[in-house]
């Protein structure tokens, strides 16, 4: 068993790590909206337990141990999110603040029971693979919507789900998971993307656009 803390800091720097590669304390400070003396602190404790290797000036990274904890408890945070949103119809921008409470108090038994009634999903509401009963995680190849082209189209895989506004003006422009899209056009020097999603047009920020992942449009 561990505490809530060091869950939530094994969580975060698996997140940050795969987005960014090695994470700065400094990241993880401003992530978990602490001090960075705390951050500091709580490095050194988790490299004294081999759950992650710290390298002064070059960031942290997660050692197998600490992996194989941060995906225990991402499996729950998005189960639980899948369950939210599916069998008590909670908002997508909802799930994830509720489902940051039920992520450290899971027994195994009803992570087990909440697989199985949702029909053991894959991803949760915003898209994001849940890892497997052993940790695993399938392999993906997805662009960020900000990297597209005019004329490209593509499937929303997956959203960023750590700002609840963001959320709501992702869902008021029809950007699910599974949506179709089409670049109409980039505008130069980082200024926004249109897009053409359900049939009609949306200036999207080039920072907005970063936060959704797409894959391959199928023609069929």
């Amino acid at each position: 068993m561990h505490t809530q803390a060091v869950e939530d800091y094994l969580k975060t720097i698996y997140e940050l790590q795969t987005t960014t590669g090695k994470v700065s304390t400094t990241g993880l400070a401003d992530r978990l909206g602490v001090a960075p003396a705390s951050v500091t602190g709580m490095v050194k404790k988790l490299a004294a337990m081999k759950l992650l290797k710290h390298e002064p000036y070059r960031g942290v990274e997660l050692t197998k141990a600490g992996e194989k904890i941060a995906l225990e408890v991402i499996r729950h945070h998005r189960l639980v999110e899948s369950y939210l949103a599916e069998t008590l119809g909670v908002p997508w921008d909802k799930v994830h603040a509720e489902a940051d409470k039920w992520e450290h108090i899971l027994s195994e038994e009803m992570e087990d029971r909440i697989s199985a009634k949702l029909g053991h999903p894959t991803t949760d509401p915003h898209g994001a693979p849940i890892p497997a009963r052993d940790g695993s995680l399938p392999e993906t190849e997805f662009r960020r919507l900000s990297e597209l082209g005019p004329g490209e189209r593509a499937v929303v895989a997956e959203v960023s789900d750590h700002d609840p506004e963001l959320l709501r003006y992702l869902g008021e422009m029809g950007l699910f998971p599974h949506a179709e899209v089409r670049v109409i056009s980039t505008a130069p020097f980082q200024g926004p993307v249109t897009i053409e999603i359900g049939g009609k047009e949306h200036a999207v920020g080039r920072e907005v656009a970063g936060h959704v992942l797409v894959g391959a449009h199928s023609n069929k």
